[in-house]
């Protein structure tokens, strides 16, 4: 798909109701990442992905778990820019580098706290969230509760939106992620 059907816009360029959230999320960030600037084309869609992960942020799940669930996503939906970022984010939460290899090639992890958020997440995910009673509770039995599973389904949909549209308008890596860039790994 050719990109210049999604270009990167700025906070000049962008349909006027982007340019507060893109102007925002680079003050924050200190540069205007990609993804933000091709979302923009999309007003609504910018301001829900953004809305909608800032509540999957404020969760009782605990920030690793979190991540645990968007690399999850990512990897599942073959999303570079969302893998090379919470890659860095797991990283910086103090995951060891271990949990980071094993969600980029979607292999089990060597904790069996955050084992059980990925294979749960994988489940939402399998079965449209429609999970058997015993995969919930093999899930609570890590110590999550009822709430914890809700917030993984919040997770999953918030991060659909990002890995589709990423995918969708082929967001490039920025190249304060080039450290933790990462290719699909090819159909078996």
């Amino acid at each position: 798909m050719s990109a210049n059907l999604f270009p990167s816009l700025t906070a000049e360029t962008a349909p006027i109701e982007a340019r507060r959230v893109m102007e925002g999320t680079a003050k924050r960030l200190g540069y205007l990442p990609e993804p933000v600037a091709r979302m923009a084309n999309a007003p609504e869609l910018l301001e829900a992905f953004l809305t909608i992960s800032g509540t999957f942020e404020k969760t009782t799940l605990d920030p690793l778990a979190r991540e645990v669930v968007v690399l999850t996503v990512a990897t599942r939906n073959g999303c570079r820019v969302c893998v090379a970022m919470h890659s860095g984010i797991i990283a910086s939460h103090g995951g060891a580098p271990d949990v980071v290899a094993a969600l980029r090639e979607q292999r089990p992890l060597p904790d069996a706290r955050l084992e059980a958020v990925r294979t749960f997440t994988h489940e939402v995910m399998d079965h449209a969230g429609a999970v058997p009673q015993e995969r919930i509770e093999a899930f609570l039995a890590h110590g999550f509760t009822v709430r914890n599973a809700l917030e993984v389904v919040l997770g999953v949909g918030a991060y659909t939106v990002s890995t589709f549209a990423n995918r969708m308008t082929d967001a490039p890596l920025d190249e304060q992620l080039a450290a933790f860039a990462w290719e699909e790994p090819a159909a078996v």
